[in-house]
């Protein structure tokens, strides 16, 4: 099949997608008057839109997916081949490259040992609430059922998961929400809650009082992201996790890290959370591990959990009693494979490593030459920049200034992304994950786009 369309006229699609189209996180009363955005072509780390117009993504297709870059024609051939052999098989069987990706996967993540397929992170994530709540029946007498979350973080967008996300707009006019779900503080020290010397082991001490008001005989997981993504790009504190785990540890709690925006390369390890020698007992992954050259997504346990489920076979209701339908899909491993075949071979985890540095100290020379940067916080090709009115005050920007930086940039043919809908008052950080190919010419012409918008903005 081709598409029928005139020779460089797309007007056809722009009404298209004007009349039909329901875009995700967009306000669709502008679209009246002006064209929607139609993003027409990508190679490497550049795409184009409808007008021909380039750009440099910062924020690699958008939602941090498009990991090893545009145009990978190796995957685009992997996933045809596949699809022509077997397309799909219900997960209920295994397939070639589901059983191959789950073999190399594995070989990254040292101490775990089981892939579950699914189609997207938030269902990744559910996944794992019912491998908790179902834990807690078998073990607990339905007890030890709660979740607890993290403020600032977020986990997907159904009504689970929001219920196990830290950020209230993303959150609003969507309840009544699910039960058992509860919310411990955030981490962020340049937001600090307590003034104390010690901040990391201060916040992990928060979500011990969590515990203690809940119960811990209630509590059975804790859901956490290594670095929090869109709720404001937060490293955590030094000392924060170490004690997070002796937490978990003492009151049995499974530890849950979601690793859908970090998980494969982003923060220069395959996983974010081996960044700070967690132990995980389930890891979640979705976004870069095809690069978004297919629907995949992994829910990862330990052997111990998976145990959990098969201890009385004798039972018909012992084992994990839950499908995922594009969990059979054969596109998705076939595509992770190639995407982590191209990530060791052409060095991309040093590569994000190295150009995270560049990019961090850029940010931090724009911050000695612009009062409006606040903060500037990331790991590897996973940072932000927070914009406040007052450094001293801290007062955020209006996040439409905050904005109007996004759009100058946009201007000058380099797509960055902002905090957006996360939290009232604080959708005020810039958000850049550039692909892992980015090389230092790519990183300057981000923070050069950044300086000029800020000056235009801000004087």
């Amino acid at each position: 099949m081709t598409l029928d369309l005139p020779a460089n006229d797309l007007s056809r699609v722009i009404e298209a997608d004007r009349a039909h189209i329901w875009h995700h996180l967009l306000q669709h009363k502008p679209l009246e008057e002006n064209d929607p955005r139609i993003i027409v072509e990508g190679k490497g780390i550049n795409v184009w839109d409808a007008s021909g117009k380039e750009y440099l993504d910062a924020v690699s297709g958008g939602v941090w997916t498009v990991n090893v870059g545009y145009g990978r024609e190796s995957i685009a051939n992997a996933v045809r081949d596949q699809l022509v052999k077997l397309n799909y098989f219900a997960q209920s069987a295994g397939s070639i490259p589901g059983s191959l990706f789950a073999e190399k996967l594995i070989s990254k993540m040292p101490g775990m040992s089981r892939v579950y397929y699914v189609n997207s992170g938030s269902e990744a994530n559910e996944k794992v609430f019912k491998m908790v709540r179902q834990i807690a029946h078998k073990r607990h007498g339905g007890k030890k059922h709660k979740i607890l979350f993290r403020e600032r973080d977020y986990h997907g967008s159904t009504i689970a998961t929001i219920s196990a996300g830290g950020q209230p707009e993303r959150n609003a006019q969507y309840g009544p929400y699910t039960p058992g779900f509860v919310e411990v503080p955030h981490c962020c020290e340049y937001r600090a809650q307590w003034d104390v010397e010690n901040y990391g082991e201060r916040a992990a001490d928060a979500i011990e009082e969590v515990i203690l008001r809940e119960g811990p005989e209630t509590v059975g997981a804790l859901c956490l992201e290594p670095v929090t993504a869109g709720g404001g790009v937060i490293t955590p504190p030094e000392g924060y996790w170490e004690r997070v785990q002796e937490i978990c540890a003492k009151y049995e709690i499974l530890l849950h890290i979601d690793e859908v925006v970090c998980g494969i390369g982003r923060t220069g390890k395959w996983f974010g959370y081996q960044q700070y020698g967690i132990k995980p007992d389930f890891v979640t992954m979705a976004k870069g591990v095809a690069s978004g050259y297919a629907a995949i997504a992994c829910m990862v346990t330990t052997e111990k959990v998976f145990e959990m489920f098969k201890d009385d076979a004798s039972d018909p209701m012992n084992y994990f009693r839950d499908i995922s339908t594009f969990g059979g899909c054969t596109a998705g491993p076939a595509a992770a494979l190639e995407n982590m075949r191209i990530i060791e071979e052409e060095g991309l985890l040093e590569n994000t490593a190295a150009m995270g540095e560049r990019l961090m100290a850029n940010l931090h020379a724009l911050m000695e030459k612009h009062a409006v940067i606040g903060d500037v916080r990331g790991k590897g090709l996973f940072c932000g920049a927070e914009l406040v009115a007052d450094r001293v005050s801290k007062e955020p920007v209006d996040e439409k200034l905050a904005q109007a930086v996004v759009a100058e940039c946009g201007a000058q043919g380099v797509i960055i992304g902002v905090t957006n809908r996360s939290l009232p008052g604080l959708n005020n950080t810039l958000c850049l994950s550039p692909a892992l190919i980015a090389s230092p010419d790519d990183i300057d012409r981000i923070t050069d786009a950044i300086d000029n918008a800020l000056t235009k903005v801000f004087g």
